[in-house]
């Protein structure tokens, strides 16, 4: 494939996984950098980025966002399976009878020719994988929180605590609901702005000149 016909192609992809390893970078360095001024102020030795890298600290902040990430976009893609919002761009258009998504087409999977089990996994292959990449992070953040908290808590002469204990914690729960309740509300946003304003060449936008009521997605 020729680098142009790559970038035509896939741009959108590579410049949103560009963009995220970047941030992931910035991320870690400026975390690596606010570690140590803690050190600093507790009189502790400075790590490297290395071990920053590697740390409960940094796991437990990277899981804790890519949580948030996949549980919203996991249960808005079920949500719109079945939930509408006239006139939203990012809605089914409730006048439209539904489509046909099952007979099978050139180029479709072959497992649309099956019956049973994984012809219904696939059916809701989507919305299974953000689930499960939500519940790797979770158990992530967990893992990495329970660590983190424990080293702070052993600081102070308290004995450390389980990934179990760390769940049932208040900390756990605030670290966790702060970031849902922010994902919804930007979808929220998107769902109810896009009645009514427009962003001109994108997809998730209904044309500049659909009526307000018009659902423009599918």
């Amino acid at each position: 494939m020729k680098p142009q016909s790559l970038w035509r192609n896939n741009g959108l992809s590579i410049v949103v996984f560009g963009l995220f390893f970047v941030f992931l970078i910035g991320q870690t360095v400026a975390g690596w950098l606010d570690h140590n001024d803690e050190n600093k102020l507790h009189k502790e030795k400075p790590v490297t980025l290395v071990q920053y890298t590697f740390s409960s600290d940094n796991a437990e902040s990277v899981f804790e966002n890519w949580e948030s990430e996949f549980l919203q976009m996991g249960a808005y893609i079920y949500l719109t399976t079945f939930l509408i919002q006239r006139g939203s761009a990012e809605s089914k258009n409730p006048d439209e009878p539904e489509k046909d998504e099952e007979s099978h087409k050139e180029g479709a999977s072959p497992l649309l020719k099956t019956d049973g089990f994984l012809k219904t996994l696939y059916s809701h292959s989507l919305s299974l994988a953000f689930a499960g990449m939500f519940a790797i992070s979770f158990i992530g953040h967990a893992m990495g929180g329970a660590r983190a908290y424990s080293a702070e808590l052993q600081q102070f002469g308290q004995p450390p605590v389980s990934t179990f204990q760390y769940l049932e914690s208040s900390r756990f729960w605030f670290e966790s609901l702060q970031n849902w309740q922010s994902e919804f509300l930007a979808v929220g946003a998107i769902v109810v702005l896009s009645i009514w304003l427009r962003e001109k060449g994108s997809p998730e936008s209904k044309p500049l000149n659909a009526p307000h009521s018009q659902t423009g997605g599918s």
